[in-house]
């Protein structure tokens, strides 16, 4: 190759190389690919399957396949998402649908076939993802069976219309429904519907925001992790009665979907601007008596906390690079705030 390149056009090439050198440091692709590749090293295992390392028996679930897949599509690792795909596909897709276990341990398999909605949603619309950017029309079929299956078994009329059961099995109680608004993905079931074009996907979504409207709980007005839907709405019996580590992820979705207003996001904007400036920020509040919680909140929640608190500036916010020290949850949480902000600066 060098061979055929004249004395005459190495100054042109020096200077073409010292140029893209010096361009670097401003080149965000360098840093988000950093994040990348530090997740993978510290999360991703060679057969595809995806640790939280939160829990001691290194678990892993639908989310973490489904979330993992999503950045692999945004940072466009193919291998990576293949793998993951496959360990999911051959591991949790064990059911008589299509819709996937939600829990696997290295010591038992899957010990519980009952599934997690917003583990299926991750998992479809990485696929609809993958189908879009790689045009592998396998991807849009395993997409659309599980999509369907989430249409046919998740989907539940209430008096209050469509609402998303958080599994197949277990949510359906004789005073209510127990439901998980962070299970709402607004923006993979925006992409679903385009996909799917039933009727009851807009609904869904309609569903959602109304309950967000009416999920106020505490001196913050917060929606609770788990909410039991009954005659009016309630923290749901049997569940820590907190805005925590489930209900953080809403306000990220209904930016990255576009559906956020002032007053769906002003509860999320006065709780994490209450402790604006401070070193400390809880990882949750306790519904019931407005206590806080004595841990400090983790790098990925204090960046779902920034976005929410910056809005409507997205494209100012510099969220930080991806510390080795975060766990999985804290670093998947991270990875997507990052992934919102680059798909809004487009």
């Amino acid at each position: 190759m060098f061979n055929s390149i004249s004395g005459k056009d190495w100054p042109r090439i020096l200077s073409t190389w010292v140029t893209l050198f010096l361009l670097l440091p401003s080149i965000d692709v360098n840093a988000t690919a950093a994040d990348w590749l530090l997740f993978k090293q510290r999360f991703l295992q060679p057969e595809g399957r995806i640790i939280d390392n939160s829990h001691s028996n290194i678990i892993s679930h639908s989310e973490g396949q489904g979330m993992a897949m999503l950045l692999s599509v945004h940072y466009d690792d193919r291998a990576a998402f293949d793998g993951m795909w496959q360990w999911t596909r051959q591991n949790l897709q064990v059911r008589d649908d299509k819709l996937l276990a939600w829990r696997w341990s290295p010591k038992d398999g899957v010990s519980d076939k009952n599934n997690a909605s917003d583990g299926d949603l991750f998992v479809a619309w990485a696929l609809l993802r993958a189908q879009h950017k790689w045009q592998e029309p396998a991807y849009l079929a395993s997409a659309m069976e599980i999509i369907q299956d989430i249409r046919q078994e998740l989907l539940r009329r209430t008096s209050r219309g469509i609402v998303l059961l958080a599994g197949t099995e277990g949510f359906d109680k004789p005073e209510g429904t127990v439901i998980n608004l962070s299970y709402w993905v607004f923006p993979a079931l925006q992409e679903i519907s385009q996909a799917d074009p039933a009727p009851e996907w807009p609904e869904l979504q309609q569903t959602g925001i109304n309950l967000l409207l009416e999920a106020h709980f505490g001196r913050w007005g917060l929606p609770a992790d788990w909410i039991l839907l009954g005659e009016k709405l309630t923290p749901a019996p049997g569940f820590p009665s907190r805005f925590s580590y489930d209900a953080v992820r809403i306000p990220l979705y209904l930016l990255w979907a576009e559906r956020e207003t002032t007053e769906l996001l002003m509860p999320f904007q006065n709780y994490w601007g209450h402790f604006k400036g401070a070193k400390f920020i809880p990882a949750w509040t306790n519904l019931n008596d407005d206590s806080i919680d004595s841990y400090d909140a983790s790098l990925g929640i204090r960046g779902i906390g920034q976005l929410t608190s910056t809005h409507p500036n997205l494209s100012s916010v510099q969220l930080p690079a991806l510390d080795a020290d975060q766990d999985y949850y804290s670093s998947v949480l991270l990875l997507l705030a990052k992934t919102l902000v680059a798909e809004r600066k487009r």
